[in-house]
């Protein structure tokens, strides 16, 4: 596993790409409001460390590479769960279904006992909890992680995953909703 890429000889200016430099500042409210429009699933992160199992919610993810089968995660740098899913080294990701909402409030609350009622299995693998009903699930050892501003950029390499039937729980402006197939996939 890698860390956090080393740009010590570079200057803060160096290591942004030309336009980067020029640009002028993007309003954090605009920015959250623009980037809302796109739809995103939402998922549970979850880890088994010495204290039992560790979660937390999360709408940044994505797939990287089919070969070798990589994922990426986002956790923002002030989660109080990210460190404890880096120190296991491992993390699975749970696709929540539309039903599951009620999980994704569950998880990202900070402290408390997360799992308390929750329905789980542990993975193969690594032994992350999975959420007992999730409409897809992957365990990953995690490869890389890169500084992406307020938040991390992390590379999961893919070591076991399935699926089930379901709608998946979706993340639009600001709010919850389900996914409605208008055409099959081709």
């Amino acid at each position: 596993m890698s860390e956090v890429g080393d740009t010590s000889g570079m200057s803060d200016t160096e290591s942004e790409p030309p336009a980067a430099r020029d640009a002028a500042p993007i309003d954090q409210a605009t920015f959250r409001t623009v980037l809302g429009n796109f739809a995103s699933g939402v998922v549970v992160l979850s880890a088994m460390t010495s204290d039992g199992p560790t979660g937390m919610s999360c709408q940044s993810f994505f797939s990287v590479s089919l070969d070798p089968p990589l994922v990426a995660i986002s956790p923002s740098r002030t989660s109080t769960t990210w460190p404890r899913l880096h120190r296991a080294g491992h993390f699975c990701v749970s696709v929540l279904t539309a039903g599951q909402q009620d999980l994704c409030h569950a998880f990202a609350v900070s402290g408390g006992d997360k799992f308390a009622g929750v329905n789980w299995f542990p993975g193969k693998r690594t032994g992350a909890p999975i959420i007992d009903g999730a409409l897809a699930w992957i365990e990953c050892a995690i490869r890389d992680i890169h500084d992406a501003g307020d938040h991390y950029l992390v590379l999961g390499q893919v070591l076991d995953l399935g699926s089930a039937t379901g709608e998946p729980l979706m993340f639009y402006r600001g709010g919850f909703g389900s996914f409605r197939s208008l055409s099959p996939a081709g």
